[in-house]
């Protein structure tokens, strides 16, 4: 049983007035975390979000088109609404180096919704994953192969799966205190510290775990005689890997952060100015990984290319 905390004593360094700051590294601080969102808003999220459209649109007309889409582009197709999802979230950033005033329970409300997305995109990895191995290495348990042939059903799993762990996790910010107006963070500062080390454990640490897995198992064991080679679906591995060591980097730096944050609270300690700038320097860095993630999928996936290439012969025309 998780013991309730008090954590009405945490303050951002730059709300805190205390005298042992100095002023001149406040300024500094507000100056890169100040340049960093102007670089992302005004680069990252319209590339980003015209890649996703791109994407979807292509997607549907294929659908229209054939009536059936592939499993993967199921899984990227909902792997883009949900980064699409991200991107939105991420205008939240918009205020730095202030932040957004909300009462606890409206912050937790936004927490939820995020991490909802922020889980989902990163088991739908794992579904992509999965797939490929088993299209590499067919079960032969009529229960998996039926699970398997449902897409959907596949996302719908997933969908739920996030939802619960970002449950427990928005209950991890406590209730008290909810009707007042605070700092508003996707990732609460007044969360308790269980809150960052249950959100690393299932949003990075064991996803990252069954990913490997899955890579070992691709890599290291023989295919099946009639699974497809290689280098029939080369450009689909190529995406998907791409994004997985994308969707890694940035995320490690993200948890690395979620984790430095989390032994300043255990210590009761409000940190330092570059504490707060390199907390908010690894969000915009998550969300610049859904935009990056995005614009991959759209150069690297063979629908996609060929989905933009009539785009633009259609426009030229």
């Amino acid at each position: 049983r998780m013991i309730s905390h008090n954590m009405t004593w945490i303050r951002y360094p730059s709300r805190s007035f205390d005298p042992s700051i100095e002023i001149e590294d406040l300024i500094v601080s507000q100056n890169v975390i100040s340049r960093f969102m102007h670089c992302y808003i005004a680069f990252f999220v319209p590339t980003g979000l015209t890649a996703g459209i791109f994407i979807l649109t292509i997607f549907i007309k294929n659908y229209l088109r054939h009536s059936v889409l592939e499993k993967l582009d199921i899984f990227l197709f909902y792997f883009t609404i949900s980064n699409i999802v991200m991107i939105f979230f991420s205008f939240t950033v918009i205020t730095r180096p202030d932040y957004l005033m909300a009462t606890h329970l409206g912050c937790g409300a936004l927490s939820f919704f995020f991490n909802v997305s922020y889980f989902n995109s990163q088991y739908l990895l794992i579904l992509m994953l999965l797939a490929f191995l088993l299209n590499r290495f067919p079960p032969r348990t009529v229960l998996i192969t039926k699970a398997t042939q449902s897409p959907m059903l596949c996302v719908g799993f997933v969908l739920t799966c996030a939802f619960c762990i970002s449950l427990v996790v928005v209950a991890l910010l406590g209730t008290d205190n909810y009707h007042k107006e605070t700092d508003c963070q996707l990732d609460p500062l007044f969360a308790w510290p269980e809150y960052e080390i249950i959100k690393f454990s299932f949003g990075f640490g064991i996803p990252l775990f069954f990913q490997i897995l899955c890579f070992i198992l691709f890599f290291v064991k023989a295919a099946q005689p009639e699974a497809p080679t290689l280098r029939e679906n080369i450009q689909t591995y190529l995406a998907v890997l791409t994004i997985t060591i994308t969707m890694f980097v940035c995320r490690l730096f993200y948890n690395i952060m979620i984790l430095s944050r989390t032994t300043l609270k255990i210590h009761k300690s409000i940190g330092t100015p570059k504490n707060e700038l390199m907390m908010n320097i690894a969000e915009i860095v998550l969300f610049s990984e859904n935009c990056i993630s995005l614009i991959f999928i759209l150069c690297l996936h063979k629908p996609c290319q060929a989905g933009i290439l009539k785009i633009l012969m259609n426009l030229t025309k």
